[in-house]
């Protein structure tokens, strides 16, 4: 048996009961964050930082989420626009002027945050590497054409969301998107989690390990092209992806620190005595930018700004595993990191999933 660590409310031990199945199925070391009202009901890690178990993932282990820290993306944006300082109906042009290079004029930033910009990758080859340079990685973005018109097409974007967004928040702020979400996210609620890791942290990161059988194999490409660029889970445990800010697949935390931060959409916009947004600036995120079946991922979503959206229900999850979902409705927000992919579907796999779902049992034995 799996030994796990931390704190769990008892009327949420359904919660531990499914993570410690998990860690002794399909697992080698996560963990898993209940907040209800902002306040943490579950905090449990577990297992190990290595696939050969040797060493023990601890309290403040913490992990590359993947795309999981497009929700910390969209926040920012979020924040923005309800001080007023982007308006999220604006065209990307207005707070950059090149961007409207090659008939882009028209898309504009809710485009981006719902995915139906027409800029699901790069127009030519660019590799990892060429990622790590922010100015070249957005210029390219800024030059070329959109696929489709803005608007038009739902299809995912893996990657350029977060280059698109974070170019918007250092226009207007003179901030990088990692720094300005240390400063004015991460920082006043003590969440740990980084968009670009400063190198003192590099003992505390639990490597990535890929899916069983798929450690060469990269991230899927659009309709049926070469993936552009070609990532592979391994690019994730290297010194340079972990320096760099990669907004859109980069960022790094445990599921305390994801859930702590994306519990403020849950609580009306403040936790802990910080408030990041008012509670109509977190009723935005629930705005229906695009439904029906994305161009990418194959399956029918309903897209608001920044995250899929259900209902009152709002998340997004990580390559291989990690998810956060927030129920504006019960105030609910339960968060999944760990290390070993899986690659079971589109949207996740069975993990998070049991996991929020025992969340959920929990929450109707608390009522």
């Amino acid at each position: 048996m799996a030994e796990i660590r931390g704190t769990c409310d008892d009327r949420f031990g359904r919660v531990r009961d499914t993570f410690e199945a998990s860690l002794d199925a399909d697992d080698v070391g996560a963990s898993v964050a209940v907040y209800v009202d902002g306040e943490p009901v579950v905090d449990l890690w577990g297992g190990h930082v290595d696939a050969a178990r040797t060493t023990p993932w601890e309290r403040d282990t913490i992990v590359n989420v993947w795309s999981t820290t497009k929700t910390m993306v969209a926040l920012c944006a979020l924040m923005l626009a309800d001080r007023g300082v982007i308006d999220l109906d604006a065209p990307v042009a207005e707070y950059w002027p090149e961007f409207a290079a090659a008939g882009k004029g028209g898309v504009r930033l809710r485009h981006v945050l719902g995915y139906t910009a027409g800029l699901p990758t790069w127009a030519e080859p660019i590799t990892v590497p060429e990622l790590f340079d922010w100015e070249d990685a957005t210029a390219r973005l800024a030059a070329q054409p959109a696929r489709w018109a803005p608007g038009a097409v739902g299809c995912y974007h893996p990657l350029t969301q977060g280059f698109v967004i974070g170019e918007v928040v250092r226009r207007v702020t003179g901030r990088g998107l990692g720094a300005f979400f240390a400063e004015e996210v991460a920082g006043p609620l003590g969440a740990d989690f980084h968009i670009g890791l400063p190198a003192e942290h590099d003992h505390r990161v639990a490597p990535v390990i890929p899916p069983p059988g798929a450690a060469d194999t990269p991230a899927p490409g659009l309709d049926g092209e070469a993936p552009n660029p070609a990532i592979v889970a391994e690019d994730a445990n290297t010194a340079a992806w972990r320096r760099a800010e990669i907004p859109s697949a980069g960022g790094h935390g445990n599921a305390r620190s994801v859930g702590l931060v994306q519990s403020v959409l849950a609580s009306g916009g403040a936790v802990g005595g910080v408030r990041l947004l008012s509670e109509a600036g977190c009723r935005r995120v629930l705005e229906e930018q695009y439904r029906g079946v994305d161009r990418y991922l194959d399956v029918p979503i309903r897209y608001g700004l920044g995250y899929r959206v259900e209902g009152r229900t709002c998340s997004w999850g990580g390559w291989g595993g990690s998810v956060v979902v927030v129920d504006l409705n019960t105030r609910l927000t339960v968060a999944y990191a760990m290390n070993q992919m899986l690659e079971q579907g589109a949207l996740g796999d069975s993990r998070g999933l049991g996991l929020v779902l025992a969340a959920y049992q929990g929450l109707a034995t608390a009522a």
